[in-house]
């Protein structure tokens, strides 16, 4: 499969089955989260694998979603802001940036090994951070539930032309 084909084959999946994700699969997507870059190759975050079910009904009293709570794994993306890069000129902090980059990376290799997922981040966050005993520097950014799918992968067909997203400046 070319790269073009992957993205096009990735969709956000909100049905799982209970088929328990196999641990070497895990093991490829996080090694493939972990070569993601991000600036000054800092590195600034954690990856939370949750496949505790006890912590993972913690996890759903912030996102009440019933498909949420089908998946067998979630992964808690985390930037490290102690550890994060802030551009000199105003201080903007690419923590978040740099694990939204991660968390694409995610996505995709779970999709290439036949996995779904969805990036979730309307959670309540505070309260993540709360159930989770996150040290304050440590800011969950989404939650990536995992698993295999009953749901036939189809995409939106809309998307914006080219024209409309791209600017060619010569």
């Amino acid at each position: 499969m070319t790269f073009l084909e992957l993205v096009k084959s990735r969709i956000s999946i909100r049905q799982y089955t209970p088929k328990t994700v196999e641990d070497d699969k895990l093991a490829y997507i996080l090694e493939c989260a972990r070569f993601a870059p991000s600036a000054v190759n800092y590195q600034p975050w954690q990856f939370l694998v949750i496949k505790n079910d006890d912590v993972k009904g913690l996890l759903q009293e912030c996102y009440h979603a019933k498909w949420f709570a089908e998946a067998p794994v979630y992964i808690v993306a985390c930037t490290d802001t102690a550890q994060s890069w802030k551009r000199s000129f105003d201080g903007k902090d690419h923590a978040d940036i740099d694990v939204s980059i991660a968390v694409e990376h995610i996505c995709l290799a779970a999709a290439e090994q036949g996995l779904g997922t969805c990036w979730v981040c309307n959670f309540d966050a505070q309260k993540c951070s709360e159930l989770l005993k996150l040290p304050g520097n440590i800011h969950p950014v989404a939650i990536i539930p995992i698993g295999y799918t009953t749901q036939t992968i189809s995409r939106n067909p809309h998307r914006k032309p080219n024209d409309e997203i791209v600017k060619i400046i010569e």
